[in-house]
């Protein structure tokens, strides 16, 4: 089958969608117009920001979103394809995992939210050739703001959840 008959690969080409570091594949949708300047953002930030921005990010059978953090909290909202799971680590090794997507009666939910600091990252739990989701950012997305999970650090700081570290990074040990 060509990548042309594939609905994940129809996608990415109708949406626009680039590779993302995480995994995965996005575009930004929305960046708004204003700005938040540095000095009343919490000191966490480099500068000013965005009031908000949106992206749709598809993730496919097999790919992860690997364990990563940003400074502002995250907002998930579930547009078609298969559920995932979102996996999220708390300062104090607390695991805990939100089901996003249709099937209510399953315990999957149409959105969700990923507190500011919070590690985390995605898979797939459906069956199904991709899930495909919006993020939005509030205070704004930048680059800056985002830190890829580091395996070797994580395992240290988290030995009991080990399995899902290996499993949502991609740096070697």
């Amino acid at each position: 089958m060509s990548d042309t008959n594939r609905p994940a690969a129809a996608l990415i080409s109708a949406l626009g969608l680039f590779q993302h570091p995480e995994g995965g594949w996005y575009r930004e949708t929305y960046r708004s117009g204003g700005q938040i300047p540095g000095n009343v953002l919490p000191e966490c930030f480099d500068g000013p920001r965005s009031w908000c921005t949106a992206i749709y990010f598809l993730l496919e059978q097999g790919d992860c979103s690997a364990l990563h953090r940003i400074k502002s909290d995250e907002l998930w909202f579930f547009h078609g394809g298969a559920g995932l799971t979102i996996h999220l680590l708390t300062a104090d090794g607390i695991h805990s995992a939100i089901r996003l997507g249709a099937d209510i009666a399953a315990g999957e939910v149409f959105q969700a939210t990923v507190p500011a600091g919070t590690w985390f990252g995605a898979e797939m739990s459906g069956a199904g050739e991709y899930s495909l989701v919006s993020c939005t950012v509030s205070p704004g997305f930048a680059f800056a703001d985002f830190e890829l999970a580091d395996l070797s650090v994580l395992l240290r700081q988290y030995p009991d959840h080990d399995a899902l570290i290996k499993r949502l990074t991609r740096s070697a040990a």
